[in-house]
C-alpha cells in the first residue's frame, strides 16, 4: 500500500515546485484575499472548530436552558402569581442577558490563542489585519443566534407567546446579535491584554454580573429606589432588554432601537481600534 502512494506524492512534487518557480519568474502572485473573504475564512475557522470540540456549543444550549427554567419557576410565582405570566415578561429579558454573557468565551478563545502561538502565523499573512478578530466574532454570531432560538424554543413550551409574530421575534434576535457582536469587542481587548484566561473570565464576570443584573431583565426599575433607577435606565442592557422585548411583543420602540444600536457602534469605535492596537503590539 505505501509503495502505491509514495510514487504519486514524488509526482505532484515537481508540478508543484515548477508552478512555484513560474509565479517567481513571472513575478506574479495570487491576488490578496479581501477583507470580507478574509474575515469569512476566519469566520469560517471558527465554526470549524465547533465542529471538532461540540463541547463548546454548552453554553449555547444547556446553559440557557438552566437559565429560563431556573428564573421563570424560581421568581414568576412571586413576581407575577404564576410562572406562565412571568414569562411573558422574561424571556426576551432573559434571552439578552444569556446572550450577552456568553460573549465574555470571544476574549477566553482569542486568548487561547494567543498561549498556542496560533496569532503570530496570522499575523505573517497578507491579509486584512482585522481580518483575524472580525472572523473570531463572525462565527460567535452564530453561537449567538443558536442560544436565542434554544432560549426562545424553551420559552414556547412554557407558555410564552410573542404579540409580534415571527418578523417581531426575528428583529428582536437580530438586534441582540447584532449589539452582541459589538459588545464582543470588549473581552477581545482583555483577551489580548490579560496574560490568562483566567484572568479573562475574572474580569469579564466582574463587569457582566453588576451590567446585567442591574437592569429591567427581572423587574421594572419603576420598583427600584431612585438613586438605582438613575443607573438602571441608562444601561445599555436596560436599552437592549427594552427593545427585543417590545419588538418580540409587536411593537415598534424607535428610541429603545436606536439607544442599542448607538451603545453597539460605540462599543465598536471605542474598543476596537484598542483591541486591533494590542493586537499589532502583541
Amino acid at each position: 500500500m505505501s509503495t502505491a502512494t509514495t510514487p504519486d506524492a514524488k509526482e505532484l512534487a515537481p508540478v508543484s515546485t515548477e508552478s512555484l518557480a513560474a509565479l517567481l519568474v513571472t513575478g506574479e502572485r495570487p491576488p490578496r484575499p479581501s477583507a470580507l473573504s478574509a474575515s469569512l475564512t476566519f469566520g469560517w475557522r471558527a465554526m470549524l472548530k465547533i465542529k471538532h470540540v461540540p463541547e463548546q456549543l454548552f453554553d449555547v444550549t444547556a446553559f440557557p436552558i438552566m437559565m429560563v427554567l431556573m428564573y421563570t419557576y424560581l421568581f414568576g410565582g412571586a413576581l407575577a402569581g404564576s410562572p406562565k405570566e412571568y414569562i411573558q415578561f422574561l424571556l426576551p429579558g432573559i434571552m439578552v442577558m444569556s446572550v450577552v454573557m456568553i460573549t465574555m468565551y470571544t476574549g477566553i478563545s482569542v486568548n487561547t490563542d494567543i498561549e498556542k502561538g496560533v496569532f503570530d502565523r496570522f499575523r505573517s499573512l497578507p491579509i486584512w489585519r482585522p481580518s483575524t478578530m472580525v472572523g473570531y466574532l463572525l462565527g460567535d454570531a452564530l453561537r449567538y443566534t443558536i442560544a436565542s432560538l434554544v432560549m426562545l424554543t424553551v420559552g414556547l413550551i412554557l407558555g410564552y407567546r410573542p404579540d409580534g409574530g415571527v418578523a417581531g421575534v426575528l428583529a428582536g434576535i437580530a438586534l441582540l446579535v447584532v449589539f452582541s457582536f459589538a459588545f464582543s469587542w470588549i473581552w477581545t481587548m482583555f483577551g489580548l491584554l490579560l496574560r490568562t484566561e483566567k484572568s479573562v473570565m475574572g474580569v469579564s464576570m466582574m463587569v457582566m454580573f453588576p451590567l446585567t443584573f442591574l437592569s429591567n431583565i427581572f423587574v421594572d426599575p419603576k420598583t427600584m429606589p431612585g438613586w438605582l433607577q438613575a443607573f438602571v435606565n441608562n444601561s445599555p442592557i436596560t436599552h437592549l432588554s427594552s427593545a427585543v422585548r417590545e419588538l418580540m411583543a409587536g411593537d415598534w420602540p424607535a428610541d429603545e432601537i436606536a439607544w442599542s444600536l448607538g451603545w453597539a457602534g460605540l462599543f465598536v469605535l471605542v474598543f476596537g481600534p484598542i483591541t486591533m492596537r494590542l493586537y499589532n503590539r502583541k
